[in-house]
């Protein structure tokens, strides 16, 4: 994905089979995946896909989000992100970055490995109300573990802030306390990327989709509204954690989240 002088690039690392009527709903509406059943497969499952972006500039080689990790019984196939960050030339040494667009297992899961840093030269970002919720032992002790190796590495925020020319942090909490997207910049184009403000484009439709995995599903709902409204007809392209390149368009008066081709 080309934006103005930048390139961003997806990284894979597997994906995972979710039944949709179990993960999302809408409340009052129990037909509501009548209605948006083609983002379905044929066994009624979402199919997320884990990774990152890569981000490279004249100077720094920027990781957001570090995919699901090697062999994790909650996802179909994991484990391919290192060799994919090879195939586009970049080493484990090269990446200067790693920000998270929030810290749930699947986006942090080469963070860290065998309780070691998997980048060693790489500073770790991410909002400071992710990093209080995540990293504490009574939280869920498997995942403080799995994070505690950044802690002499990282620097959080609380706020928007640039974090370097043509990427920004803004702050959208509540599908996690510190849950933020990426905005990428360069001229006049924009990228955003979202994480899991959204996990189907059938959220774009209708933005009152209740997710499990969302904290705050009041908070989470409002982002997903003023996201849909603010991208609508625009040029910005969406780039979510869980499916592909897109942009939200208005059809007869609703909307719909459309793939770039």
């Amino acid at each position: 994905m080309r934006v103005g002088g930048l390139a961003v690039e997806p990284v894979y690392d597997g994906y995972g089979l979710v039944d949709g009527r179990k993960v999302m709903r809408v409340p009052g509406q129990p037909d509501a995946w009548d209605r948006c059943g083609h983002h379905l497969d044929a066994g009624g499952n979402i199919r997320l896909t884990f990774g990152g972006f890569l981000l490279r500039t004249s100077s720094r080689t920027v990781l957001i989000d570090a995919g699901v990790g090697p062999a994790d019984d909650r996802a179909s196939e994991s484990g391919r992100l290192p060799g994919n960050l090879r195939g586009l030339g970049v080493t484990l040494d090269d990446v200067t970055d790693v920000v998270f667009t929030h810290l749930h297992f699947d986006h942090i899961g080469w963070a860290a490995h065998d309780g070691s840093v998997m980048f060693p030269n790489a500073t770790y970002r991410v909002h400071q109300a992710d990093w209080d919720h995540f990293s504490r032992a009574e939280t869920d002790p498997g995942h403080a573990r799995k994070l505690s190796p950044l802690g002499g590495r990282l620097e959080t925020f609380d706020a928007e802030t640039t974090l370097l020319p043509g990427l920004d942090a803004r702050p959208v909490p509540g599908h996690t306390p510190g849950s933020t997207i990426y905005v990428v910049s360069s001229g006049d184009e924009r990228l955003l990327l979202i994480g899991d403000v959204m996990h189907s484009p059938a959220e774009v439709t209708d933005p009152d989709w209740e997710v499990v995995w969302d904290v705050d599903h009041a908070a989470a709902k409002k982002v997903r509204a003023e996201l849909t409204r603010a991208a609508a007809d625009r040029p910005d392209v969406i780039g979510a954690a869980h499916f592909p390149f897109g942009q939200v368009i208005t059809v007869d008066g609703g909307h719909q989240f459309r793939f770039l081709r």
